[in-house]
């Protein structure tokens, strides 16, 4: 498919909440959009809240006209999405396309890959609202990255694009990545639940405010722990000066 100037062509499928935040950050990125698939009325007022005027187009017009599909896609989506695209020879030779899904590498798109697709595979690593603040953790979320090697470069580059930063997880590896990070996310809500219950059960009328510092803390705390080798603000300073 011709591409002019890097400039891709965008179409959003899959009921994922972080489908209309891609969209929003690549036509920013100066990528045109195409259209977005939304298929009741919840959805369409996320698309407009986050995309404002955006096309909504049917699945099979947005990957007829699309050099690059994004499927934004749980784990539990994918399979029966890219099956019902493939068995309706919806693909178009050349084009990219791009799932959201942690659990899954490229290798669930090798149906689609046998009709000339190119396949990427990126996470955005952040919990997902599907409101406009996910805009700006979009530009500081660390993006995992899955492709055969000759593309792996386009997939980082749309991240970069993205304002992410991407980490490349290889294929054998995208099950233990989603469970560390469903690990994450559940003991973290879960541990806030029991705290602010146990708080409020003492007449605490704003639990959540009062250990909203002391949570974000002790996770900066945990994470530098956790990342022992990166550099301190102050290693950033010469000498010279």
């Amino acid at each position: 498919m011709a591409r002019r100037d890097g400039r891709l062509g965008v179409g959003i499928i899959g009921t994922a909440p972080i489908g209309p935040v891609l969209a929003n950050a690549l036509a920013g990125a100066g990528h045109a959009l195409i259209g977005i698939a939304a298929e009741d009325e919840h959805a369409r007022e996320r698309v407009e809240a986050i995309v404002p005027d955006a096309p909504i187009l049917d699945e099979a017009h947005i990957v007829e006209r699309s050099e690059l599909v994004v499927l934004a896609c749980d784990d539990d989506e994918l399979p029966g999405l890219v099956k019902r695209l493939t068995e309706a020879h919806a693909w178009v030779q050349g084009q990219l396309v791009l799932h959201t899904a942690p659990g899954y590498g490229t290798a669930i798109l090798a149906r689609a890959f046998d009709a000339g697709v190119i396949p990427l595979a990126v996470h955005p690593a952040f919990d997902v609202t599907g409101t406009s603040l996910d805009l700006t953790r979009l530009r500081e979320a660390w993006c995992a990255v899955t492709a055969p090697r000759p593309v792996l470069p386009i997939a980082q580059a749309l991240v970069v694009e993205l304002g992410g930063e991407p980490v490349i997880i290889a294929e054998e590896d995208r099950a233990t990545y989603a469970d560390a990070l469903a690990a994450a996310t559940s003991f973290t809500r879960s541990v806030i639940k029991q705290s602010t219950e146990a708080l409020a059960g003492i007449g605490v009328e704003t639990p959540g405010f009062l250990i909203s510092s002391l949570v974000r803390s002790a996770v900066d705390n945990a994470l530098a722990d956790a990342s022992p080798h990166l550099p301190e603000p102050d290693d950033f300073v010469s000498d010279d000066l």
